[in-house]
């Protein structure tokens, strides 16, 4: 199990560290419904009649909601203003760049493993607690079919393995239990309260990906994240650009390793290049891929690393972090059942 253990990262008899470094939008509700049209007409008088009475006015449907399953019914209270949908996702173009490449920094100046993306969509936040509590009250650990959450841009993706259902809590009360790994860093609570926009931690891989299938969308590649932390083409050291991190930039160790804040709570200033939030610190990020050092694949296109090990990757550093965990390069990888109070993660989902 992956521990937090204060300021400068995190303790782990499975987490593993790369050894070359440390370590669509659906918008909010659209109403698509009118007003009925009244079709009637006056009838037509008859001999010596009077015309007839005026059809009324037809009954609109009710206004659609076509937000997430996870923001269904939930304010717009996200943002540095708590005023956006948590489930705003933000377009990703394609294009190619260097994985864990940023030129500046020893052990990520290599470009040895070029990647080339197709156009996909990642959530510009992190998986809040109220999104999470959502789920939670829907849970079953058979909910998720076989096959489900696969990714459109690559046709070799499996998605979800339904032998993966014994690793998920066996009802929703367990799984409450689990999301409690350890005070002070874990953010759920068993009633709504103070955290509802932190970002959900000591989530096990296999929960978050459950997490983003039931939520329309699915897990982000490795690949898909880094293009994303590193602004694709313009190979960022960090998600904001090349100015090291500050309290005003990150939740990280810079000021305190109390726990999570606010999703969004740095915006715009730490935003990456296509507006995404906290891709450095907060919450470390789970991701699809299994974790191996160095890539297994030297150049791909939409890859993900499905050669079984031990552990997944999780990217983007936590509110426990030092400076060097917030690069936009670094890798880091766990057990796939871990529960930490620094592990989160975010939904990818189809271009539209």
């Amino acid at each position: 199990m992956i521990l937090v253990a204060g300021c400068g990262g995190e303790i782990s008899s499975h987490s593993r560290s790369d050894a070359l470094g440390t370590g669509g939008s659906p918008e909010s509700a659209v109403d698509t419904s009118t007003g009925g049209i009244s079709s009637a007409t006056g009838g037509k008088g008859g001999n010596g009649g009077t015309g007839g009475l005026a059809g009324a006015g037809g009954t609109g449907d009710a206004a659609i909601d076509d937000s997430p399953p996870s923001c269904r019914g939930l304010p717009s209270s996200c943002g540095p203003s708590s005023s956006e949908s948590c489930c705003t996702s933000e377009p990703v173009p394609g294009g190619t760049f260097y994985r864990s490449y940023d030129n500046v920094n020893a052990g990520y100046t290599s470009k040895a493993y070029p990647a080339t993306l197709s156009a996909f969509r990642l959530d510009r936040y992190e998986i809040t607690v109220g999104r999470f509590r959502k789920f939670l009250s829907e849970y079953s650990p058979d909910m998720i079919p076989a096959g489900a959450g696969k990714n459109p841009n690559d046709e070799s993706d499996p998605g979800w393995d339904t032998t993966w259902n014994t690793a998920l809590a066996t009802d929703a009360a367990t799984l409450a239990t689990a999301l409690q790994c350890g005070e002070p860093y874990q953010t759920w609570t068993d009633d709504p309260g103070a955290n509802e926009d932190k970002p959900i931690t000591c989530l096990s891989w296999f929960e978050a990906f459950a997490f983003c299938i039931w939520d329309g969308g699915r897990l982000p590649t490795e690949a898909e994240w880094n293009y994303t932390a590193a602004g694709g083409s313009e190979q960022r050291v960090y998600p904001w650009g090349g100015t090291a991190p500050t309290d005003e930039l990150a939740v990280f160790c810079g000021a305190s390793c109390t726990m999570a804040q606010n999703v969004g709570a740095k915006s715009p200033g730490g935003d990456g290049k296509w507006g995404h939030a906290d891709l450095a610190g907060n919450a470390y990020e789970w991701v699809l891929d299994y974790f191996e050092r160095p890539y297994p694949q030297a150049s791909c296109h939409d890859c993900a690393n499905t050669l079984v090990s031990d552990g997944r990757a999780f990217r983007g550093g936590a509110f426990s972090s030092d400076a060097a965990g917030l690069l936009a390069s670094a890798r880091s990888g766990g057990g796939q059942g871990d529960h930490s109070g620094g592990l989160g993660s975010r939904c990818a989902r189809a271009a539209k």
